[in-house]
């Protein structure tokens, strides 16, 4: 999207190397005037007029440089020739701006993980600590290679949901909408004719007048209603005494409870394994999968297995102990523990719940038809 501001700063060039490093697109730069001088100030700063280009990163977008980017280094080509050659590849002008502002601070001798750092909204924790675990090590290609692995896989699940979802969304929009213009555009026809009869209504009729008058007369409250509501509710579980009940609740839900309790561990397994193979150590890995979960009640038990980690107990017990982790998972990582290859074990157990979780979605897609035909056919 287009944007428009005010920063300050000693010149043009300054202002684009500081556009650069938020990964900003500089389309139009027009000088505003100088700033006065502050007290104990330095040199004058000048406030410029700025229009750039946000444009959205996907994380397809992301899973593709990062797969080029592992075939230049792998190829032997060196890590900024390397980064010049995938900026050329890059159409998202967002994209496009961080990796410049990332080879221009490699090109100064900083390491590339710090240089991926300065962009936290593009890359990720997961994304940056497994970089410098590849960089350490000397396994970079190696390391972006899987990186781009799991940032694909992360991209399809996201999008198998979204493809999920959609018909039913757009079908119960529909269903709404005509509901809605049968309450406000028909209903007071056929009440007019009722009423020029003077019959006795039964009471399904007039509780349905009723709900058309309402609609019709009360409109405008019932949308402040239900916005004032959404609001509130969003406010609610983003607070903290909210968002673990509401995580809670999600995980213990009927039909979508067990498809978000095996999305989160197929994240946690996947993530976690793709960590240890490159290098991350165990405890570190733990702080960085911990945000991959997305959910309060799941972060809570992964950092009490990290604290019985850390005091040399193992990983399998805490999980055991909360209830959210299926048998079938922490006997997996109790034989993982026990004979040193938890790193494969962990990859075992996420694909095994991809797997699940991609024939759930298919089931969850042939069962929402008939029910949401059913749902219309009752209104």
């Amino acid at each position: 999207k287009t944007v428009n501001g005010t920063k300050e700063a000693e010149g043009p060039k300054a202002i684009k190397a500081m556009l650069r490093r938020e990964g900003v697109y500089l389309t139009d730069l027009k000088e505003s005037g100088p700033v006065k001088k502050k007290k104990g100030a330095g040199k004058q700063s000048q406030s410029f007029q700025l229009s750039f280009l946000a444009e959205r990163v996907s994380s397809q977008d992301l899973a593709v440089s990062t797969r080029q980017l592992a075939t230049l280094v792998g190829a032997g080509i060196t890590l900024v020739e390397a980064i010049n050659a995938l900026i050329d590849q890059i159409d998202n002008p967002t994209l496009k701006g961080v990796w410049s502002s990332v080879k221009q601070r490699v090109n100064e001798g900083a390491p590339m993980a710090d240089a991926l750092a300065e962009h936290p909204r593009i890359f990720t924790g997961l994304y940056v600590n497994m970089v410098r675990a590849g960089e350490s090590s000397g396994a970079l290609d190696v390391v972006l290679d899987r990186l781009a692995d799991f940032t694909e896989s992360q991209a399809e699940l996201r999008s198998k949901l979204v493809g999920t979802l959609i018909y039913p969304v757009v079908m119960l929009v529909m269903a709404l909408g005509v509901t809605g213009l049968l309450f406000v555009v028909v209903v007071p026809k056929i009440t007019r004719i009722f009423e020029s009869q003077k019959m006795a209504l039964p009471l399904p009729t007039e509780i349905l007048i009723g709900m058309s008058n309402i609609l019709i007369n009360y409109w405008l409250i019932l949308l402040i209603l239900f916005v004032g509501g959404l609001y509130f509710f969003r406010r609610y579980i983003s607070s903290e005494k909210g968002r673990p009940k509401w995580d809670a609740f999600k995980l213990t839900a009927p039909i979508f409870g067990p498809l978000i309790q095996m999305i989160a561990i197929a994240r946690f397994s996947r993530t976690l394994a793709t960590l240890l193979s490159s290098g991350v150590p165990l405890l570190t890995a733990f702080d960085i999968v911990k945000n991959v979960v997305q959910n309060d009640v799941l972060v809570e038990v992964i950092e009490t297995a990290r604290d019985c980690v850390k005091e040399g107990d193992s990983i399998a017990a805490p999980l055991k102990r909360s209830g959210h982790f299926p048998p079938m998972v922490v006997h997996m990582i109790g034989i993982g523990e026990k004979s040193g290859q938890l790193e494969p074990m962990r990859g075992n157990v996420a694909r095994s719940y991809e797997v699940q979780i991609d024939a759930r979605l298919r089931g969850l897609t042939s069962l929402l038809e008939p029910l949401l035909i059913l749902f219309m056919g009752g209104v």
